[in-house]
């Protein structure tokens, strides 16, 4: 299965949000700060919030905020509410798409890949990206720091 850009921008979107709420944020902000199209992130948003991931909220002060807790929100959640199926083949999902089922000496193999994937995903909760977030944020900090000036040479 290949992840499509409306999965990886809608966990994006969910850390972003989550790394910056509590309270309501800016779709237009989540845009900036991930280098998305306002217009393709409204898409997304709006199918978030319709899997029950983010609220919005409304005013002048309003914008996005997630709806449960990051550490309630897996990637296994969020990319089969964006992606559907998370099959790498068809006859995973339906068995009656292949004469093959059953018969078929790749089918454990696509077992196994389907199994993994949904372990890994299923393991990682939003709270998990948002730490990572703050970790690539943190080191990016120490990189910036200027060195500190050579001392002067005592002759």
């Amino acid at each position: 299965m290949w992840v499509s850009t409306k999965a990886q921008y809608g966990l994006r979107a969910l850390v972003e949000i989550g790394l910056r709420g509590p309270g309501p944020v800016p779709l237009k902000d989540v845009a900036e700060a991930q280098e998305i199209s306002q217009h393709y992130l409204e898409q997304i948003a709006a199918a978030l919030r319709r899997a029950g991931f983010i609220r919005s909220v409304r005013g002048a002060k309003g914008g996005y905020r997630l709806a449960r807790s990051p550490e309630n929100i897996t990637a296994l959640e969020v990319v089969e509410a964006m992606e559907g199926s998370l099959a790498p083949v068809s006859c995973l999902e339906d068995p009656e798409s292949c004469w093959q089922v059953g018969h078929c000496s790749t089918e454990n193999l696509w077992k196994r890949v389907d199994a993994a994937m949904r372990e890994v995903l299923g393991k990682t909760t939003l709270r998990d990206l948002i730490e990572e977030r703050r970790l690539i944020e943190a080191r990016k900090l120490v990189q910036i720091e200027p060195e500190a000036p050579p001392s002067p040479n005592p002759s």
